[in-house]
């Protein structure tokens, strides 16, 4: 019986941390290989002299985006900022190319038209479609975290965020100067933040968010405060969490509260702790993961893998 033949994706905008971590996914996944690595700043370098888990010959390249269909890809993933993707969209649209096409930016997370791929949340509502938006870091964390408990909240939810300054990018700014966080936690955008109205249309309820950045590069934690509308027990909350994400490889259910240090170069989330008011009507939970992996890159690998019929963690070392 002859091997089954390789899937080409392409990356478009690879420079970045995300990028990076993508491209170690691909190049270690059996079934997917590399057609392109798009990066302006490395164009014309060799992707090996990036990358370590990459021994080919490939190059970075720079096309233009009316170019992207020609390069033949099946499937190709936009890590690009946000406001960038439509371009590349509307190249493929022009000539009637439809290879899956993943967005890793915000730009199609309110599209309908879209599907947005939580996995964990959200694969029942797959079709087939080959547009996929990729949710954010801490809008998947959040809605891993509230998402059990959906059906018994009262008012909405808070979530305090802690990111590493990798999820500020590469572009220099103070969110990601190791100088200005040192001994310091930085917070920004505390109200409006993309990922709580993200979080908020996803759930279908209101989630109030507040992000910060610290000196760490990689990994977040979420604590979400949710009120409840009837008194539960201890015990009731770790059963609700344990029986939703019994059959989630990439969602562990812990007694205790994650810590951050612990998740960094994991690719599942981690949601614990588990705090009740004494009245019972107060959940505390915390939820960690590597904001660069499954807050990103896996989550993309996941989406891949499902748009093609392969078991979503293929490709993933668990």
């Amino acid at each position: 019986m002859s091997e089954p033949s390789s899937l080409r994706v392409g990356i478009v905008g690879a420079r970045g941390h995300v990028g990076a971590e993508l491209i170690r996914l691909v190049v270690a996944h059996p079934r997917f290989e590399l057609a392109y690595v798009g990066s302006r700043e490395l164009a014309g370098q060799p992707l090996a002299d990036h990358i370590d888990a990459y021994r080919g010959d490939l190059r970075y390249c720079s096309p233009a985006n009316a170019e992207l269909p020609s390069l033949g890809a099946d499937a190709v993933v936009l890590a690009l900022p946000n406001g960038k993707a439509a371009d590349c969209v509307a190249a493929f649209d022009a000539v009637g190319a439809d290879p899956v096409i993943i967005d890793l930016s915000a730009d199609y997370r309110f599209d309908d038209g879209w599907y947005y791929g939580l996995p964990e949340l959200t694969r029942d509502r797959y079709a087939g479609k080959r547009r996929v938006s990729n949710p954010g870091c801490y809008a998947t964390a959040m809605q891993l975290a509230v998402a059990p408990m959906r059906g018994r909240l009262a008012g909405p939810v808070q979530c305090f965020g802690v990111s590493g300054y990798s999820g500020a990018g590469t572009a220099p700014s103070d969110k990601n100067d190791p100088d200005k966080l040192r001994d310091n936690l930085m917070p920004y955008a505390l109200t409006g933040h993309i990922h709580e109205r993200e979080v908020t249309r996803h759930l279908g309820h209101a989630v109030e968010f507040m992000p910060h950045v610290a000196p760490h590069f990689r990994g977040l934690t979420i604590t979400a405060n949710l009120h409840l509308s009837t008194a539960m027990t201890r015990e009731q909350v770790v059963s609700v969490y344990r029986d939703a994400y019994a059959d989630e490889p990439l969602v562990r259910v812990l007694d205790d509260a994650p810590w951050v240090s612990r998740i960094a170069g994991r690719h599942h989330v981690e949601i614990g702790g588990f705090a009740l008011s004494d009245d019972g009507r107060r959940l505390v939970v915390v939820s960690t993961e590597d904001n660069l992996l499954k807050g990103a890159a896996t989550q993309a690998l996941q989406n891949l893998n499902l748009a093609f019929g392969l078991a979503e963690t293929t490709g993933l070392p668990l």
